[in-house]
């Protein structure tokens, strides 16, 4: 190999390494003007974190590969998460707002009665039961025409008793009488009522000077017969019953109130009843007793309300609707179309001006008459979202924007 040809090579080689060294530096100079450790991004918005569009709740410091997707994480930039750099929310222009039919409604403090209606059904009136039970040894002699579930008025016949113990007390005590002695007189007119004798009977005997061990046994009070154990010819012990009657002057009205309502109700607050037996009219009445036991089944609890039953017209088993109330109390009130119920927290969709929008945590109260009370998260001229706001916290949650807290309770 001569000179020429050796310097012909060594000049090529170093021809290549300076176009090799030009190219890399180029390339490196490329590199460090968009990803250089330390550099400024070709893009100059402002990045607040990286996301998965999967899973857009889940924010990451650095961009990189999702671990829940194949796929890069996205960057969320500054300028788009309150839409044109206004702020934090969702922003729909207002062609858009009138096609999704946003409706604005501002809170605003009213009155809302503590009302709400519930289910029952008419029963008996338990407090007002009478037992006809036989006072004295005997038997029955004669049964009236009654049966089980007749109703019947207040001093009814039942049956007409034989009793020869009250015979022979009535003996001795017409005796006595005869004596002329006041003292023993009395005693002996005591005995026959601690022997459970009517002061008519009594009264009768000082009359006609007659004695009778016979004894017609009438209803104390006016209702339906729940049992009639009197039979004719039956022998009978002291105190067995004869009958049981269930008065109708009143009757109970058991409701079943969701355990969840149970602060609201009271004993001695007023009810008002209806039946479908009875369109157009209402039974006004009170609670007298919230039960201690809660159904396992339906979570219920019973409250007991006390009717007024004129005419007898109120049956046990009817079904009807309560409407158990209260004063009317003030309070912040939305509508109950704006509360969002996630089942663990409720939330409505804040106007912010500027057709923007910002979700925002509430509190809710009672409901009634379409309002909603919200006990906290809201301020009085603050303005929700009544109509299109399900969608509007759908891109709320894909953007993963934060819903305004609730403030700590005073």
């Amino acid at each position: 190999m001569t000179d020429a040809t050796s310097a012909a090579r060594w000049r090529a080689a170093i021809l290549a390494a300076v176009l090799i060294a030009g190219g890399g530096g180029y390339w490196l100079g490329q590199r460090g003007d968009s990803h250089a450790p330390g550099g400024t991004p070709a893009d100059s918005r402002k990045i607040l974190y990286y996301y998965d569009p999967m899973f857009p709740n889940q924010k990451f410091d650095k961009p990189g590969k999702s671990p829940f997707m194949d796929m890069q994480l996205e960057p969320k930039y500054a300028d788009e998460a309150g839409g044109s750099g206004t702020g934090p929310g969702i922003t729909v222009d207002p062609a858009a707002r009138q096609s999704l039919g946003i409706r604005v409604v501002a809170a605003e403090m009213g009155s809302l009665a503590a009302t709400f209606d519930v289910n029952g059904s008419v029963d008996f009136n338990q407090r007002d039961v009478a037992i006809v039970q036989a006072r004295s040894g005997g038997f029955v002699e004669r049964v009236y025409r009654l049966a089980p579930g007749d109703v019947i008025g207040a001093g009814t016949p039942i049956a007409d008793l034989q009793l020869p113990e009250w015979g022979g007390a009535q003996t001795e005590y017409l005796s006595v009488k005869k004596l002329g002695r006041p003292d023993l007189t009395s005693a002996a007119r005591q005995r026959l009522r601690l022997m459970g004798m009517p002061e008519g009977v009594i009264a009768e005997v000082d009359r006609t000077g007659r004695t009778g061990g016979r004894l017609t046994v009438r209803a104390p009070i006016g209702g339906v017969v729940q049992t009639l154990n009197a039979r004719a010819g039956v022998t009978l012990a002291t105190g067995q019953t004869l009958a049981e009657i269930s008065g109708l002057g009143t009757v109970w009205l058991n409701a079943a109130l969701p355990e969840a309502q149970a602060g609201l109700v009271n004993i001695g607050q007023r009810a008002t009843a209806t039946l479908t037996a009875f369109p157009g009219e209402s039974f006004a009445g009170r609670v007298v007793a919230i039960l201690p036991t809660t159904t396992a089944d339906s979570r219920t609890l019973t409250v007991r309300i006390e009717l007024a039953n004129r005419g007898g017209r109120l049956r046990p088993g009817m079904f009807a609707a309560v409407a158990l109330g209260g004063d009317a109390k003030p309070a912040l009130l939305v509508p109950s179309e704006a509360v969002i119920r996630t089942g663990t927290r409720s939330i409505v969709m804040l106007e912010k001006g500027d057709g923007r929008y910002h979700p925002a945590e509430v509190v809710a109260g009672r409901e009634g008459g379409g309002k909603t009370e919200i006990l906290r998260g809201l301020a009085p001229g603050e303005k929700v979202v009544a109509s299109g706001q399900f969608l509007l916290d759908s891109e709320a949650s894909l953007t993963g924007l934060t819903v305004r807290p609730l403030e700590p309770a005073q």
